[in-house]
């Protein structure tokens, strides 16, 4: 082998190990840059429909999740709970649900759900927002049914998030999209198309 064969040797391995490295170099560059451009978990979440499991959920019982930074109240109503809503209606300021935008359509019924035994409603008084509390317990002698009291400013709905009239609150609880994937698993966020 003359020395000529052996420089053209060395520079073909040396030109070789130069675009190996280079590329090795471009691709451990590339690959943080292009996960900059993907959604963080964080905003993923934020818009993502969220799955509450309600199999374990008692009667009475109310769960809280968070779905795009909204706190969603589900609460799992009794045959009791239920017949309070009709001898309601003379004192909501929209017992009919009228306010379309307020819920979707499916919930445009005395019980604002799907099914009238989970109601499931966004946990924020549509007057300033602060989170209502729940206070479940009926009391006849004050015309109370159960139901949810905002404590900033008094505002009170009842147990299927409709408002009650002479209150801040202007509207009903709003009533979030969601479907029942199976019987125990409600999904939040999404109401139409596979889960």
């Amino acid at each position: 082998m003359t020395e000529d064969d052996l420089d053209r040797n060395r520079r073909h391995f040396l030109t070789i190990a130069t675009v190996v490295t280079g590329l090795a170099g471009a691709g451990a560059a590339a690959i943080p840059f292009l996960s900059s451009l993907k959604p963080s978990a964080r905003a993923q979440a934020m818009g993502a429909p969220v799955e509450v499991p309600i199999g374990s959920l008692q009667v009475g019982e109310m769960v809280r999740v968070l779905w795009r930074g909204k706190l969603v109240f589900v609460l799992r109503r009794d045959e009791a709970m239920l017949a309070t809503l009709p001898g309601m209606t003379d004192n909501l300021r929209d017992p009919n649900s009228e306010v379309v935008e307020q819920q979707p359509e499916y919930a445009m019924n005395e019980s604002r759900s799907v099914k009238p035994e989970y109601l499931v409603v966004e946990g924020s008084c549509t007057h300033l927002g602060c989170a209502p509390i729940e206070d479940f317990e009926v009391r006849p002698a004050e015309g109370w049914g159960g139901g949810f009291f905002c404590p900033c400013h008094g505002s009170k709905f009842d147990l299927a998030g409709r408002v009650f009239k002479g209150v801040p609150a202007p509207t009903n609880l709003r009533v979030p999209p969601y479907r029942f994937v199976r019987d125990d698993l409600i999904l939040i966020g999404l109401d139409t198309g596979a889960a």
